[in-house]
């Protein structure tokens, strides 16, 4: 039974975590999903390696007993959105890392309720500005079941919503204020452009004379 104070580790190391192009790729995803540390990111590895495990096992087992026991295995997948309706051992087999973490709390906040960057994201998952249904999740790692992404809202008494409203207005009239220069300064160049013609014309007919 173990020690229950004593909790099991839930993540492996890689092999090799000194490798130059490993680390580049882990420092890349770790920017990408918004990940706090690399612990993070091994325990997604491990979790892929357990259902890829599942999946390899299951078609090691006779055809008949492989019926029983593949719907199961795809029927969790499929709660959980890793794989469509339908899909096959082939498919589960051909999961990605970028696949589970595409599936965390964290990033799907970020893609559906317009948070610049996933460590915005975080943040207010952390601080308790978000809910799914009627429930406040504060776990950015929280895996999101396909029921639940339309769920997935700001709390009522959160201020991040106005704010980004604010943010996203204020980036728009930026950006508008501008173009308006460079649309002055692209009319201001094709006058002198026209001025510096003429006065060329007058140049050659002077000298013509």
């Amino acid at each position: 039974m173990g020690d229950p104070k004593k909790s099991r580790k839930l993540w492996r190391k890689p092999k090799r975590p000194l490798n130059y192009d490993l680390k580049m790729e882990e420092l890349k995803t770790l920017g990408t999903y918004g990940l706090k540390t690399k612990r993070e990111l091994w325990k997604t590895h491990t979790e892929l390696s357990r259902i890829r495990h599942q999946a390899r096992s299951l078609l090691a087992l006779r055809e008949e007993i492989r019926k029983e026991k593949e719907p199961v295995l795809m029927k969790s997948l499929t709660r959980i959105g890793l794989v469509g309706e339908g899909a096959s051992l082939d498919d589960v087999l051909s999961l990605e890392v970028n696949d589970l973490l595409s599936r965390r709390l964290q990033t799907i906040v970020q893609q559906r309720l317009g948070f610049k960057t996933p460590y915005q994201a975080r943040q207010a998952v952390v601080h308790g500005h978000i809910m799914i249904g009627d429930r406040v999740i504060t776990i950015p790692s929280y895996p999101v079941k396909a029921g639940e992404e339309e769920k997935i809202c700001f709390t009522p008494e959160s201020s991040i919503k106005d704010a980004l409203a604010k943010e996203s207005k204020d980036t728009e009239q930026k950006a508008e204020t501008e173009a308006e220069p460079k649309e002055e300064s692209e009319e201001s160049v094709e006058e002198k452009s026209s001025k510096e013609n003429k006065v060329e014309e007058s140049s050659t007919g002077s000298s013509n004379e």
